[in-house]
């Protein structure tokens, strides 16, 4: 059974020590009958000392599983622990909102589209700081904890780095003690679960949901109606005022589901409140005994399609309906309940922005800004001037891309169909704003433009990205490079309009969850030499440095590594039946597969590798071990063929005896959080090789490196900061910087050309020509082969030289293993900028101007 090493401080077990000692009787303590029952720390009901977890676990397996010991499964198990859990998160969860309610606390509000939450089991133990107890009383009960944190399934609300930054947000924002709610869609069924058949991705549904959900709290009655189509109609109020009234064709119901997430080590449990849309008539009777047994549950059915999938395909009219459907749902939900828990403790929303701080995660919530002007306006009677100062004021939205193809634009025609009442607001902000813009820079039509609401042409359509740059007081990017680039060609219009909006917020990820609970064997070693102080202040893991000439802590960290690298190996055997060695170098490259991450230059170093070999049988090559994952859009092709590409050489590569397993070459398929918990601990080599310019930050690369990964990489993203910690000597750089990637394409490029003069590149292209990997189909890869000679936007043609160079140095290094251990150890040690904490403190002080509020427990 795999060791737990949750380490403790005196003072946490002198404190443990101390609520054991105590007797409560009952959950509720009322000292006089006119005072409010009292929620205690330490009770009989939801204590923490063995012998209440016992017999609190065992209850639950009872009352709420309904089972006995003698029948019951591990999952039976899991789900006793989890509401065993989930009881003592309650009292927090249940104090915290009623503080923040008490004392009028300013709160963020985070509204995404995406929230990859991950198993919460094992997350709550370690934020409880209780999974070493809930271990050794399991262990007396004959369990492995192990085993019950496996029957977890991963929440399915997100797809990739989007989804898990705003997850260590709400991590970070609790432990920080800020008060927050996490906004976003209860997805049914998440994105898709992938399998791979004959090398190729298949989707199935992720049905995450279909045991149910210990760790939510449905809320309905405080459900909300949504509008949807129909017309608008003017009208005067009784005050002689023009008002609109919308008139929708139908309505959705949005029921609020809450799940409580925890600080570590804090008393602070805020709420996620995820949305799930139903009918607001389900059945109807009448049509059910007219015989016309489809069109009863036809609105049922339209309805809950909202909340069904994460970003269902819109390759297709309805498909586009659909997921602007979702985005307005959500947010509509959102805005409608904070205005309700507003006016709770409020005569009027005048002060709404001074009460919440709102985030635009992405333009997947844009529309807030023209929903927010509609319910100040049309619901709540106030004026625009107002309207719009408080809509300002309150959001600020966060850019993810600088792929244009990616700031989304909806159609005008779409708009008007579906949100007839936003259209006509936006128009009139843009109205509004570009008369501005000509006052200011007297009919410089070049910038007005760049900097409208609407993209003129036969289809009009709506940039979102602008609609949330003029309703927002700030924007920010997520890494320096991102943020220089909005502002130099993204943004660049609203930079010149107003410098003072953009930030920089560079991404981080909460050590919580990717250093403690994925790598406790690292996390034991390090708290044995600085203490447990890092947890809380990543930077603190700067006093490593002083271990780096320390043979016996070296050797101990590559030990943990092999450690880490065995799981993994276990894993993928009992998944895939392939045997991988240990002492191989573990190069990875786990995300979102897109072509411009280029996970295919990955493939074509393993095929020079390969060629290597089959020229030279005895080649002295460095065994490794290469290790994909990720997911591409269901209508992606090229995203989706490169996944064929990559299984198809593993195919090759794994069966060749010639290779004599000096290479494996490894997918492993529906990546998520639970197995990134696996994968980032044991990897050796990071693969971060998106083109230069096109990645804003990435989080995978902080996770390897704070795990003790090194990292090959472009200056892209977030590895030009990850490199400037780290130390350049400490990194292995290769390619096109951004702007040496704009010139050649400016100048020009052409990709042929390498192709022409580099033998050894021509070698690896035309072995995909002709059929080796594709059992003699030279039509199959075709399309990867033709663009990278003829087109190759994201240029590895350009950048192929210098990563095989890199890649010979990264071997070279490999076989110093006391030099490799040095240059790892720097790197975790320099990874304290990444940590979530740090970008939320900024966040706080700059953008949203909002400070921590302790949650006091009676004792």
């Amino acid at each position: 059974m795999r060791k737990s090493y949750n380490l403790k401080s005196i003072e946490s077990i002198e404190n443990q020590l101390s609520m054991i000692k105590k007797t409560t009787s009952g959950l509720f303590r009322n000292n006089s009958a006119k005072e409010e029952p009292t929620i205690r720390v330490e009770d009989d009901r939801t204590g923490m000392s063995s012998e209440t977890l016992k017999r609190a676990f065992l209850d639950n397996l009872f009352y709420i599983q309904g089972i006995n010991r003698s029948d019951a499964s591990n999952y039976d198990y899991y789900v006793a622990l989890a509401y065993t859990i989930r009881d003592r998160l309650l009292h927090r969860f249940l104090k915290t909102t009623d503080t923040y309610k008490k004392n009028r606390t300013k709160i963020v509000c985070y509204l995404s589209a995406e929230f990859l939450m991950g198993r919460h089991l094992g997350n709550n133990l370690v934020n409880l700081d209780i999974y070493q107890e809930i271990e050794e009383v399991l262990k007396e009960l004959g369990l492995d904890l192990e085993e019950l944190l496996e029957q977890e399934p991963d929440p399915g609300l997100g797809n990739g780095g989007l989804g898990r930054l705003a997850a260590c947000f709400l991590d970070s924002l609790a432990s920080l003690e800020i008060p927050a709610i996490g906004y976003g869609i209860r997805y049914e069924f998440g994105i898709f679960y992938q399998l791979i058949r004959d090398g190729w991705q298949a989707e199935i549904p992720d049905n995450w949901l279909r045991f149910g959900n210990p760790w939510e709290l449905p809320r309905p009655d405080e459900t909300v109606e949504i509008k949807l189509g129909g017309h608008t109609q003017g009208y005067h109020d009784s005050k002689g005022q023009y008002r609109v009234s919308w008139i929708p064709d139908r309505t959705v119901v949005a029921i609020p589901h809450d799940t409580p997430v925890p600080g570590y080590k804090t008393n602070t449990v805020n709420p996620l409140r995820l949305w799930k849309a139903e009918a607001s008539e389900a059945f109807n009777f009448e049509a059910f005994n007219a015989g016309n047994y489809d069109r009863a549950v036809e609105e049922k059915i339209n309805s809950e399609t909202i909340s069904k999938v994460l970003y269902p395909n819109d390759n297709t009219p309805a498909g586009k309906e659909l997921r602007l459907a979702q985005q307005y749902f959500f947010v509509s939900a959102s805005l409608q309940d904070l205005i309700r828990l507003h006016l709770r403790n409020n005569t009027s929303l005048d002060n709404f922005h001074e009460r919440f701080a709102i985030q635009l995660n992405d333009t997947h919530p844009a529309i807030a800004v023209a929903e927010l002007m509609r319910l100040l306006i049309d619901e709540h009677g106030m004026e625009w001037t107002q309207a719009w100062d408080i809509t300002q004021k309150t959001l600020s939205y966060t850019n993810h891309t600088l792929m244009p193809e990616a700031l989304e634009k909806w159609s005008v025609n779409l708009m008007e169909k579906l949100l007839p009442r936003h259209m006509e607001i936006i128009y009139h902000i843009n109205h509004l704003f570009l008369e501005n813009v000509r006052s200011w820079y007297h009919e410089n039509h070049e910038i007005i433009d760049q900097v409208s609401l609407i993209e003129e042409g036969e289809d009009k359509k709506v940039r979102m990205a602008h609609l949330a740059c003029v309703g927002s007081h700030a924007i920010n990017g997520v890494a320096a490079l991102h943020t220089e680039l909005l502002k130099q060609d993204t943004l660049r219009a609203f930079a010149f309009l107003w410098p003072e909006k953009f930030f920089n917020k560079t991404n981080g990820v909460t050590p919580r969850r990717w250093i403690l609970l994925s790598n406790p064997l690292l996390s034991k070693l390090i708290t044995s030499k600085i203490g447990d102080g890092w947890l809380k202040d990543l930077n603190q893991m700067r006093q490593l440095e002083k271990f780096v000439d320390d043979a016996q802590f070296c050797s101990e960290w590559r030990e943990i590594k092999k450690a880490n690298k065995q799981r993994l190996a276990e894993h993928i055997f009992k998944k895939l039946g392939i045997e991988v060695d240990v002492n191989s170098i573990f190069d990875v490259q786990v995300k979102r597969i897109h072509e411009y991450k280029r996970q295919h230059l990955m493939v074509l170093h393993i095929i020079d590798l390969y060629n290597r070999i089959k020229r030279n049988p005895d080649a002295d090559i460095y065994p490794r071990t290469f290790i994909f994952g990720g997911k591409a859009a269901p209508g992606y092709f090229m995203a989706k063929l490169i996944i064929k590409l990559v299984n198809s050489v593993a195919e090759v590569v794994n069966s060749d005896p010639d290779v004599r397993g000096r290479l494996k070459v490894i997918f492993l398929p529906n990546f998520n959080v639970s197995l990134g918990q696996k994968i980032y601990p044991a990897a050796d080599l990071s693969e971060q090789v998106s083109t230069a310019g096109k990645e804003a930050s990435g989080t995978g690369n902080m996770k390897f490196a704070m795990n003790g990964a090194l990292t090959i990489g472009t200056l892209d993203g977030a590895n030009i900061e990850i490199r400037e910690e780290a130390g350049a000597e400490n990194f292995f750089l290769f390619g096109l910087t951004a702007e040496e990637v704009y010139r050649r394409k400016a100048e020009g490029y052409n990709p042929h050309s390498y192709y022409e003069q580099n033998q050894e590149l021509r070698d690896v292209i035309d072995r995909i020509k002709d059929g080796t990997f594709s059992h003699g189909n030279t039509e199959l890869f075709k399309p990867i082969v033709d663009q990278l000679l003829y087109d190759d936007p994201y240029m590895l043609m350009a950048d192929y030289h210098s990563y095989i160079e890199c890649q010979k140095q990264v071997a070279i290094t490999y076989r110093d293993q006391e030099k490799w251990t040095r240059m790892a150890i720097l790197n975790s040690a320099r990874m304290g900028k990444f940590s979530s904490d740090r970008t939320i403190k900024e966040y706080c002080d700059e953008i949203w101007k909002v400070s921590p509020v302790k949650i006091k427990l009676e004792s």
